[in-house]
């Protein structure tokens, strides 16, 4: 890899605290006076929000893209158990040490998983229903993120266990025998990539993005469960600002 998907190595609160997403410094939501165009003005760490110039999520011009020669992401995913929690601003899942995501020869571990709708990402200026987010952290604390996107279809067997039981309140959590990530994952994992930040305060920069191309499928009825705790839940597109966005043949 060259010097366009160099991370950080600091230790980031977001994989670090113990439920693995941001840890609040002020109360932020995603629409109104503390919504996502107000988050840098809320706390002074979230500063990044409005001045980093590698921010998430983002627009995908297909035509675009730069074409290259990108190494396959290998997957070592394990059906293991996992923690459901209602953080306030999404369904998180908490997985132990197994599953694995090797990314240019580096191993990653898949921390957690969440979901946003409709999908923060756009591909050609199209939203889809549903993007799951697996963050995956390495042993110098490089944060990876691959995007799984959804459209409504049918029912996603990996998805039930966890849709058939989510926390309805803030700060509940449920345990769970068998989460199955690989099953979230469709067929063609063909992938864009670029670096960008966390899409949740404090939009900590230098952060490997992968949108997988290919979307998998929910059920309406799986949709609405989550819509029912999380209408929106989705940060706007962000400028590319000069970035190049490449994607694996």
């Amino acid at each position: 890899m060259g010097r366009r998907f160099r991370i950080a190595t600091s230790c980031v609160a977001l994989v670090c605290g113990p439920l693995v997403l941001a840890q609040d410094h002020a109360h932020w939501t995603y629409q109104g006076p503390t919504g996502a165009t107000h988050w840098a003005e809320l706390d002074k760490s979230f500063s990044a929000c409005k001045l980093g110039t590698h921010q998430s999520p983002i627009n995908i011009d297909t035509q675009r893209v730069e074409h290259a020669a990108l190494v396959p992401i290998r997957f070592a995913y394990k059906t293991e158990p996992g923690e459901v929690v209602n953080n306030g601003h999404t369904i998180q899942i908490n997985l132990p040490k197994g599953s694995v995501a090797t990314i240019d020869g580096v191993e990653y571990r898949l921390v957690q998983f969440h979901f946003h709708t409709p999908s923060e990402e756009k591909i050609d200026g199209k939203n889809y229903a549903m993007v799951a987010h697996l963050v995956h952290q390495n042993a110098k604390g490089q944060l990876a993120v691959i995007a799984v996107l959804f459209n409504e279809g049918k029912e996603n067997q990996a998805l039930k266990p966890i849709f058939d039981n989510l926390p309805p309140k803030e700060g509940e959590s449920k345990n769970l025998h068998a989460v199955e990530p690989a099953g979230l994952l469709p067929a063609n994992r063909a992938y864009y990539t670029y670096v960008g930040s966390l899409t949740t305060p404090p939009c900590k920069e230098e952060v490997r993005w992968l949108v997988l191309k290919t979307p998998n499928e929910l059920s309406a009825s799986q949709l609405n469960a989550f819509r029912k705790l999380y209408k929106m839940d989705a940060r706007p597109v962000q400028a590319l600002n000069n970035r190049v966005v490449q994607d694996s043949q």
